[in-house]
């Protein structure tokens, strides 16, 4: 592999000093390894607007629902903040817990509520990884199956109503 890599730098570098002629003589390797064509995916990706639907569905469920108030975050599928909305009467560490559980889902591709349980199960090492917030609340946003983000909520009345009212947003494109 290292052989490869090196074959295909000196080509390149060859290629870019010497004449096409030269440059020809010179990596036959090369031009036979060499991809003929780029290759790439076709994701799905949420917007800013989409975000937006995704808080308005879960602020919807939880006025629906008489929470007395929640932060909610939406996140990427890498875990980059794209929205966060902390309803009126909502506790102000609420916003920064609500960002994690959501990257925490983006990132591990999982429910927060899986790591939660695991660790209530004795998975306690669990808690030593940074950027980690093992709290049930933290859902996955999907599109046509494929993951696109995260929605995070915290500040409603129980772990089950956080994640009731990220669920409720989870589903604003179902």
């Amino acid at each position: 592999m290292k052989a490869l890599i090196y074959s295909v730098i000196t080509g390149l570098v060859l290629s870019n000093t010497l004449s096409n002629t030269q440059a020809q003589q010179v990596s036959p390797a090369l031009r036979a390894t060499a991809p003929t064509q780029i290759q790439v995916v076709t994701r799905k990706a949420l917007t800013l607007e989409g975000a937006r639907q995704v808080v308005a569905a879960a602020e919807v469920y939880a006025h629906s629902k008489n929470a007395p108030g929640g932060a909610i975050a939406v996140v990427d599928e890498g875990g980059n903040l794209i929205l966060v909305e902390r309803l009126d009467n909502t506790f102000a560490a609420a916003a920064n817990v609500s960002i994690g559980k959501a990257r925490t889902a983006a990132i591990f591709k999982h429910p927060t509520k899986f790591f939660e349980d695991a660790i209530k199960n004795g998975r306690t090492s669990l808690i030593a990884m940074p950027d980690f917030t093992p709290l049930q609340g933290g859902v996955l946003i999907e599109v046509e199956g494929q993951i696109v983000g995260a929605i995070g909520v915290s500040g409603a009345t129980s772990a089950q109503q956080d994640e009731e009212i990220a669920t409720a947003g989870a589903n604003a494109f179902k």
